[in-house]
């Protein structure tokens, strides 16, 4: 990702609010070849799609780069997700719904800071190997806020009167462009919290083990679609005065 910031990319697809590049499909490889190589009997999903043992009951759940519209504008904020679940009970996880899966284990790298987030469940939360815990701020007015926008036109039309409302009730909001990323600076203390409609579980699965093992909040519900989310994740003070503005979307 550091090697090819600054140079021309391949577009595979495009939309109005997304870009699917070459590298995001080639980054996933690399990765999927040395986990899978590492770890012969696990499965592996990703944004890029599936490999490995279709039946396994622990998966790696990869975003080989959050933050590819970033990323391809050549703006330094982006990052790898690898996170490792296994099925609760301990059996096959062939065509399991998600509800069914545990994260125990999540990676988050921002290579352009040169910034390591990692969590293994029921012990700290890190960065760079040093001990991270979310900020102690429980008002609105002193809290900034990530709001992540999602790609439909529905979440769009929701999310624009709600940041017009938020942003004279918090201290500040951001739009980032990477949800990895957002969770995990809820984890370290640098956000006080990251809502969003429609973001997918390879976005969220490594942020939200680490921000949960930092004593934050990893509220998050399905919704229509694929692997597809609400999320209101919070140092641990915003899950009532946050989450009434995803229940307005999902009522």
């Amino acid at each position: 990702m550091r090697r090819n910031l600054r140079l021309p990319k391949k577009v595979n697809e495009t939309s109005q609010h997304d870009i699917k590049l070459e590298l995001d499909v080639r980054c996933q490889k690399l990765i999927e070849r040395r986990l899978l190589a590492a770890y012969p009997q696990t499965a592996l999903f990703g944004e890029e799609g599936v490999a490995g043992v279709a039946n396994a009951a622990w998966r790696w759940v990869v975003d080989p780069i959050d933050g590819t519209v970033n990323y391809s504008y050549g703006i330094p904020h982006a990052c790898v997700s690898i996170a490792l679940q296994r099925t609760r009970d301990g059996a096959p996880g062939a065509a399991r719904p998600d509800t069914d899966w545990e994260t125990m284990l999540g990676v988050v790298y921002d290579p352009f800071c040169d910034e390591l987030w990692t969590a293994t469940r029921g012990r700290a939360a890190r960065l760079n190997g040093r001990v991270i815990r979310v900020s102690d701020r429980g008002r609105l007015s002193e809290a900034v806020i990530s709001l992540g926008f999602g790609k439909g036109r529905a979440v769009l039309d929701h999310l624009l009167p709600v940041f017009t409302d938020l942003t004279h009730r918090v201290r500040k909001l951001r739009l980032m462009g990477a949800a990895a990323l957002a969770l995990t600076y809820v984890a370290s203390g640098r956000f006080e919290a990251f809502v969003e409609s429609g973001v997918r579980l390879w976005d969220i699965a490594a942020g939200g083990l680490i921000l949960e093992c930092a004593g934050g909040d990893f509220q998050h519900e399905a919704i229509a679609g694929e692997h597809r989310y609400t999320l209101n994740a919070h140092n641990g003070h915003f899950r009532r005065s946050l989450g009434r503005y995803l229940h307005r979307r999902n009522s």
